[in-house]
């Protein structure tokens, strides 16, 4: 395994059982809650345990801090590229975990203030109910450092209305509360303020009847009215250019709105779209593209065998180069590999979208009875 900081005397997760309420607290603030292995780890033992408990009814996730979470800890991926698979580990368990969390048979309430980003929103968005405030910061930059939207998230943004999937995964444009309720990303917008109280009073309902749970989070909510200059005002533009069938078709239409008037918002997202790896960029298109006609569990099959492809390089290092100038060097000038979009091979894309034999894929159980099987610990990579 990739090496990881973690402070022993502090848990990075904490669970908490309070009669027939269960409280799962994400505890990396001082890191914006960025997901470890360690966290992986202990968010499915309790995710299986009080699945399996008759006792458990209502289960709410928060994160510690000024934050939900940040997604994947990048620097435990960098500093991984030197050894072969050092992450497979955390990635594999990670996924398997998405697929659990999209279909757990108690009810979820997460209550999401501050970043929720990447991996991160995965704790959100799949929720049966998730509350957002006016902090709450949602985005899926992974394509701009030479990744792609994964955790579920070929899936999640390919089954938004429209083209707004597409923006949203090339562009790593950011969503805020209110935001998030209109494109169905989240399911009520609660005042900051009023967070605490709500959780209180989720505690003292102790049940997990739905009815009575979104009963008791209304009360709290608010009816929702987009800011004028809202990116979900701009739909038509959006669904124009990001219907395109290439990257660089994309580039051209949005090139072509942005000369017009009343469309200046475009320029600072374009100068981003151009400036992200042109690799990472094809390869999430297509992701998303393909996570139309696929289920759940092939979407996330479909983002293990890609992830595992990029973190071996591939067909290139683009990813490590991301990372390195975003939150290692911080230059913010990565030299991609290659570097321009016409310069990308897609015969090599290709390769990085190759079936792997079945039993290299991720473990997902595909009956009932046996859900929480396929864990990493009995799959060909821990043996």
């Amino acid at each position: 395994m990739a090496k990881e900081v973690v402070n022993p005397d502090e848990p990075v997760v904490v669970g908490e059982e309070l009669d027939r309420v269960r409280i799962i607290t994400l505890n990396r603030p001082r890191h914006l809650n960025v997901i470890s292995s360690k966290v992986v780890s202990l968010l499915a033992e309790y995710f299986e345990k009080w699945e399996n408990d008759e006792q458990s009814q209502l289960i709410l996730i928060k994160g510690a801090g000024r934050a939900f979470s940040a997604g994947g800890d990048l620097k435990m991926f960098y500093e991984g590229r030197k050894s072969r698979d050092s992450c497979l580990e955390v990635v594999y368990r990670m996924y398997w975990l998405c697929y659990h969390i999209h279909t757990y048979k108690k009810t979820q309430v997460a209550l999401v203030h501050g970043i929720s980003m990447g991996g991160g929103a995965s704790f959100m968005v799949p929720m049966k109910f998730s509350v957002v405030t006016e902090k709450t910061v949602f985005a899926t930059p992974e394509a701009s450092i030479g990744f792609h939207v994964d955790c579920g998230f070929s899936y999640i943004l390919s089954h938004l209305p429209g083209h707004l999937g597409e923006y949203l995964a090339l562009t790593g444009a950011r969503l805020n509360g209110k935001e998030l309720v209109v494109a169905g990303l989240a399911t009520h917008f609660v005042p900051l303020e009023r967070l605490p109280e709500l959780e209180k009073c989720l505690i003292s309902l102790n049940v997990g009847d739905k009815n009575a749970v979104k009963a008791t989070i209304e009360e709290f909510s608010l009816h929702v009215q987009l800011d004028e200059d809202s990116i979900l005002n701009k739909k038509q533009i959006i669904d124009e250019c990001f219907s395109k069938d290439t990257v660089v078709d994309i580039i051209k239409s949005f090139e072509m709105e942005a000369g017009k008037e009343g469309n200046e918002w475009i320029g600072p997202i374009l100068k981003g779209l151009k400036s992200s790896s042109p690799m990472g960029l094809k390869v999430t298109l297509r992701s998303i593209r393909e996570g139309r006609k696929q289920t759940l569990a092939e979407c996330l099959k479909k983002e293990f065998r890609l992830t595992m492809c990029i973190l071996r390089t591939t067909i290139s290092a683009d990813v490590y180069e991301g990372i390195r100038a975003l939150t290692i060097d911080k230059d913010n000038a990565p030299k991609w590999d290659p570097p321009a979009l016409e310069q990308v091979d897609d015969e090599k894309i290709d390769l990085l979208f190759q079936p792997f034999p079945e039993d290299l894929d991720l473990g997902i159980p595909e009956q009932e009875d046996f859900r929480w099987d396929g864990k990493y610990e009995n799959s060909v990579y821990a043996k």
